[in-house]
């Protein structure tokens, strides 16, 4: 028998094993000890399923060959590439057993001690089940792999295992065939060498950063009258009744004084859709559950949403932006990552972030506008996704408009009449019993959603780099609402696409100032509005640009 120190130096990537069946002693045995393992919360979210069936087994390695194409082509040179491809993994059919460890993200519905800093820890507690399970099995002569190369959502689809269910990977079980002169096989292949010893160091001071500041949002002001008349001539000597294109003639004119030109140009339009969870969601406030968030992200990125389409349609490019999702992504997804936290707090028990989360929101918007900016682009629209934001955003109108909040609250996803009442209560209650000071600032940390407040960080920097800027429905037109405060100028930037089924929305709207272009009863987000509004838009610049003129056309005036 092997002592600890000997187990813990031993091999543990197993990749080949013999047939002897695994006796089911020996897999109680291993699994009571996952079962020790710590469990954050006492939550026992960490779940197992046995895997006996060889049609199962095969089905799996399919699925791991599918995705092994994929990672074959992100290794970093051509000799790895080699390397890797002539990499077998015999293991998934030819172990006796395979093992599915699992954490259950349905444990968070309720309060958990230990995960309000990172919901992740029922994720870590799983990953301790998985190395006491090994332990144990190398302890009794047998061995654990660990196959994590799978299309997770395929590989949950095949096993049948429930949206909450997220499991660490696939494990192949049962006695070793070799010891592999006990090196890793990134090792053996010179690949990869493990350091001989632990990298450590010692922390001696508290690190502190200075404080965040709001970035400086300020406009030149530019004298602009000769270029509105001059905008307002070339529009009336085209060749049409003075104003007989209505809402396109604003349009044109509002377009060139952003650009500064009599001749603007839409240059490498982009959208953006921030993301981010809601504390307020786990109060039953929306009609979906919130891991639903973090499934429509997954759905952007695959190219499936309503979004994806229209973008699509009308050239437009799309960034998706995690602000605050529930869930942690891949590093290899095109996922901007600028999350401030794993979702924020209920404003009903408390402030939903710190002023300092505030300003990292403010510093993050701008940050990722900056750089679309520097793209060449000059025209952005805003999107959104996060079930419960828009009981977030009816809150903010509320309480920066004054506007009653009976008046700021719509559906939302589509709640039911008892649902809406529900929500007025809670909402009106989180409004009666706020403490905080009257500064905006406070307010907006106190009932604030990470993906609203870098949205109209990001709408302040666009207005900043003369971009022009499309404003979504109403959790959009909020987080300008926002920025409107800080900094009235924006307004003169911003092309508001629709007004949104959502009651408050033409409230808000009446209370900016401003006209919507559509009208469709859209109530969707994610910037749909933008990017069905868009093709107008490319209309105002066209006719400006390319229409004959009274005088070049030879056609008389009235």
């Amino acid at each position: 028998m092997k002592n600890l120190d000997e187990i813990i130096k031993s091999r543990r990537d197993t990749r080949h094993f013999t047939s002897e069946p695994v006796p089911e002693s020996v897999i109680e045995k291993a699994l009571q000890a996952g079962h020790y393992a710590p469990s954050v919360g006492l939550t026992d979210a960490t779940k197992y399923y046995l895997i006996k069936s060889d049609v199962i087994k095969k089905a799996i390695k399919n699925l791991f060959l599918d995705f092994d194409k994929k990672a074959a082509n992100q290794t970093d040179t051509a000799a790895q590439k080699t390397q890797y491809q002539a990499l077998k993994l015999e293991a998934i059919e030819e172990a006796p057993l395979g093992l599915v460890i699992c954490y259950d993200r349905s444990v968070l519905n309720n309060f958990t001690i230990g995960t309000v800093g990172s919901n992740e820890a029922i994720k870590f507690s799983a990953v301790c089940a998985a190395q006491n399970i090994w332990l144990s099995l190398t302890e009794q002569g047998y061995s654990m792999g660990w196959v994590s190369i799978l299309n997770y959502s395929q590989f949950k689809e095949l096993l049948g295992l429930g949206e909450n269910m997220e499991p660490l990977g696939y494990f192949c079980v049962g006695k070793p065939a070799t010891d592999y002169d006990n090196q890793p096989m990134l090792q053996q292949l010179n690949w990869k060498q493990k350091s001989e010893s632990p990298s450590v160091e010692e922390i001696t001071k508290v690190h502190q950063k200075d404080k965040i500041s709001v970035p400086e949002f300020k406009t030149a002001i530019l004298d602009t009258i000769h270029l509105s008349e001059a905008l307002q001539y070339k529009i009336d000597q085209k060749t049409k009744p003075t104003g007989s294109l209505g809402v396109l003639e604003v349009l044109a004119k509002q377009i060139g004084e952003v650009f500064q030109t009599l001749e603007p140009k839409i240059l490498e339009p982009t959208l953006v859709v921030f993301a981010a969870d809601h504390g307020i969601a786990a109060h039953d406030v929306s009609a979906y559950p919130q891991d639903v968030t973090r499934q429509m992200v997954a759905n952007f990125l695959d190219g499936g949403a309503a979004i994806n389409v229209f973008c699509k349609q009308n050239s437009i490019k799309l960034a998706i932006v995690d602000a605050g999702v529930n869930y942690d992504f891949s590093m290899t997804s095109t996922l901007i990552s600028a999350k401030i936290a794993k979702g924020t707090q209920s404003f009903l028990q408390g402030p939903a972030m710190s002023l300092t989360e505030l300003q990292h929101c403010y510093t993050k918007g701008n940050e990722i506008v900056t750089a679309i900016a520097k793209t060449g682009s000059n025209c952005i629209g805003f999107g959104e996704m996060g079930i419960g934001n828009t009981s977030t955003a009816s809150v903010l109108m509320s309480v920066i408009t004054g506007i009653a909040i009976e008046d700021c609250i719509g559906k939302g996803t589509g709640v039911s009449d008892e649902r809406l009442l529900q929500k007025h209560r809670l909402l009106k209650k989180a409004i009666e019993d706020y403490q905080g000071s009257p500064t905006l600032e406070d307010k907006l940390a106190h009932f604030g959603g990470f993906e609203i407040m870098q949205m109209a960080s990001g709408m302040l920097t666009a207005h900043q780099n003369r971009m022009l800027l499309l404003v979504d429905g109403f959790i959009c037109s909020v987080a300008f609402l926002i920025a409107y405060k800080k900094n009235p100028l924006i307004l003169k930037n911003a092309v508001f696409c629709h007004c949104s089924a959502e009651q408050a929305h033409a409230k808000l709207l009446d209370y900016l100032g401003v006209k919507a272009l559509l009208q469709l009863d859209l109530r969707l987000g994610e910037g749909t509005g933008c990017a069905v509004a868009f093709p107008i838009i490319q209309s105002a610049v066209a006719f400006l640009n390319e229409m004959a003129s009274f005088d070049s056309a030879g056609v008389s005036t009235k």
